[in-house]
């Protein structure tokens, strides 16, 4: 007999204070076994995500959820908001990972992280009851700390072409500077703090500080070794903001699974799939 076709993903809907945030919510067919939260890179819509949460929700039996920042996306339009990355990775995150609790209280949570959306998840709260975090390439990074060329680049964004555009626009033109989708100002003018000033999240006043005890679960940090935006020697720091958590390293490199360049962004996109299994492991 064929395969059978897996269910169309569920549109949702949930608020996160005053902001309304718009998802999807992908299922197994038959009855799920878990609950995926999957978290965005910053400027990465969540429609990126739906085929890697299609292959999550059939390969292991799991509802999972993607979903839009606030003023993001399916979410809203950065033009003139106030959005910042503080309500981006803890209001917003942990708006969508009580939603998908409150829809599966009794099944184990799991949430994939990718860059912001991992990096973001210790200064959240209320993470006692996660089973399991995969945190991939998500890490406190500095101008310094990426190889050249990609080091110039980097510079010029913060210090050139970001501020420049800021000074006439009420938004970032991400799209035109390289980085996807545009963006609201407030996120970008923190994520370049996070990335120019010593101390990163912790040393941010709009930050709250790491919960604690934090996260206890296990969490695998994943790297890109091809990846110039953070770097794996970056990615493993982040397991000093979550002490208590039982924390490992994996190393992906594209080379052993028979792929090309995937850097920073695409891990998840199809042609890339052959990394998902190790993703996941």
């Amino acid at each position: 007999m064929p395969p059978e076709t897996p269910p169309d993903p569920e549109a949702v809907k949930f608020t996160a204070g005053t902001a309304h945030l718009q998802g999807r919510l992908f299922a197994p067919n038959g009855a799920p076994e878990r609950a995926i939260l999957i978290n965005a890179a910053t400027g990465v819509r969540a429609a990126f995500y739906a085929p890697f949460a299609a292959w999550l929700a059939q390969e292991q039996q799991a509802a999972v959820l993607t979903w839009d920042y606030r003023d993001f996306g399916a979410s809203g339009q950065p033009h003139g908001s106030r959005a910042t990355m503080t309500d981006w990775g803890v209001h917003d995150a942990s708006a969508a990972r009580a939603f998908l609790r409150g829809r599966f209280p009794d099944l184990p949570l799991l949430v994939v992280g990718h860059s912001l959306g991992g990096m973001a998840l210790p200064f959240q709260t209320g993470l006692q009851d996660m089973a399991r975090v995969i945190a991939i390439a998500a890490g406190p990074v500095r101008v310094r700390d990426h190889p050249w060329p990609f080091r110039a680049q980097a510079w010029a964004l913060w210090h050139l072409a970001g501020p420049l555009a800021g000074a006439f626009m009420d938004h970032l033109p991400g799209r035109r500077l390289g980085l996807g989708n545009d963006l609201p100002l407030p996120v970008f003018r923190q994520w370049k703090r996070w990335c120019t000033r010593p101390g990163s999240l912790p040393a941010d006043p709009d930050m709250p500080p790491p919960e604690r005890p934090g996260l206890t679960c296990p969490v695998n940090l994943v790297a890109l070794d091809d990846d110039v935006m953070i770097p794996p020697a970056n990615v493993w720091k982040l397991a000093d903001w979550m002490p208590k958590a039982q924390t490992r390293r994996t190393l992906l490199r594209p080379a052993d699974h028979g792929l090309g360049t995937v850097g920073h962004i695409a891990a998840f996109a199809p042609r890339n799939r052959a990394l998902w299994p190790a993703i996941l492991a």
